[in-house]
C-alpha cells in the first residue's frame, strides 16, 4: 500500500518567476507529499514581465486526465489555482467533481486578481465559472478582491472591518464551500487572514505583521503550505498561521537578499526549515 499521501496540483507552469507549479512542487515535497502537476499553462515567465510565451493547455487537460483515470490513479487532495480561460474553467470543475466523488479533498485558490481589479487575462464568465469551482470545495483561499468578485461586493481601497469580512465568508459558504479561507485583510502595520470553518458559526482571525513589499507568487506559497497543512491533520487555523509566518519569512529573506520584486519570495532559501516542521513518522 502506498502510504505517502498523494495531491494533484492543478495550476500553470511558468519557468521564471517563482510561482504556480515552480512553488508548489517543492513546498509539497518537501512536506512530504507526492505532488502530481497538471499544467493549465506553460509559460516561459509569470504574466508581471513585459513580455512573456504562453501556450494555453486548455485542449490537453482531458486527455491528461484520462490517461490518470486509465491508470485508476486517485488523490488525497487537488489544489486549483491559474485557469487561462472560462473553457478551462468548466473542464476543470467536472474533472475536480470527479476527484472529489472518489474522496479527494479540494482547495481551490481563485487566482483572479487583486488590489480591486481583475487580472488582465480575466473575464466575467471566468468568474461566473470560477463560483461553480469554489462551490465544489473543502477550502476556498480568496484574496479580499477575490472575494469581493466571487461574492458581488463593491472592493473598497479604505478595506473593511471584521464583521464585514465574517459576512463575506458566510456569503462563500452559501456558494457553496465548506471552509472559507480570506487572506490579506490589511490592517494597519498587519495582514488578517479570516478563518471560517466548516459547520462553525464564528470565525477566527490570524493576524501577521506585514513586512517588505507585495511580490509576486505569495498567494501560490501560502495556498501550498496551507494545502499541505491541512492535508497534514492540522487545524484550519493554525495551517493559516504557518502558511502565512511562512510567507513573512520568506518576504524579509527576499529583501535581505535584495531579490528583484517581479522575481517573486526566495523560499528555496526556507525550504529546510519548513521541511524540519512538517517531519512525520
Amino acid at each position: 500500500m502506498d502510504m505517502q499521501k498523494k495531491i494533484a496540483v492543478i495550476n500553470d507552469l511558468s519557468g521564471y518567476g517563482r510561482c504556480s507549479l515552480t512553488v508548489a512542487m517543492p513546498i509539497l515535497s518537501v512536506m512530504r507529499y507526492q505532488c502530481c502537476p497538471v499544467p493549465t499553462a506553460i509559460l516561459s515567465n509569470h504574466t508581471g514581465f513585459h513580455t512573456f510565451f504562453y501556450d494555453d493547455y486548455t485542449e490537453k487537460l482531458t486527455a491528461y486526465i484520462g490517461a490518470w483515470e486509465r491508470l485508476g490513479l486517485s488523490f488525497d487532495a487537488v489544489l486549483t489555482g491559474f485557469f487561462g480561460s472560462a473553457e478551462q474553467i468548466r473542464l476543470v470543475t467536472e474533472i475536480v467533481n470527479g476527484m472529489k466523488k472518489k474522496g479527494s479533498a479540494v482547495i481551490v485558490d481563485p487566482v483572479m486578481g487583486d488590489d480591486g481589479e481583475l487580472y488582465q487575462t480575466y473575464t466575467e464568465e471566468m468568474c461566473g465559472r470560477m463560483r461553480e469551482l469554489a462551490a465544489l470545495s473543502d477550502v476556498v483561499v480568496p484574496n479580499v478582491t477575490e472575494c469581493c468578485l466571487l461574492t458581488g461586493m463593491p472592493y473598497r481601497e479604505a478595506g473593511f472591518k471584521r464583521q464585514e469580512l465574517f459576512a463575506m465568508a458566510l456569503r462563500l459558504r452559501d456558494l457553496g464551500a465548506k471552509s472559507v479561507v480570506i487572506t490579506g485583510a490589511r490592517e494597519g502595520s498587519f495582514l488578517t487572514n479570516v478563518v471560517l470553518e466548516a459547520g462553525k458559526a464564528e470565525a477566527e482571525f490570524v493576524r501577521m505583521r506585514s513586512l517588505g513589499v507585495s511580490r509576486p507568487g505569495t498567494g501560490d506559497v501560502f495556498s501550498s503550505v496551507l494545502a499541505g497543512a491541512v492535508l497534514g491533520g492540522r487545524p484550519l487555523a493554525e495551517s493559516v498561521y504557518l502558511a502565512a509566518r511562512f510567507v513573512r519569512d520568506c518576504i524579509k529573506k527576499s529583501d535581505e537578499l535584495g531579490i528583484p520584486v517581479l522575481n517573486g519570495v526566495c523560499f528555496e532559501e526556507l525550504l529546510g526549515k519548513l521541511g524540519r516542521g512538517f517531519v512525520r513518522s
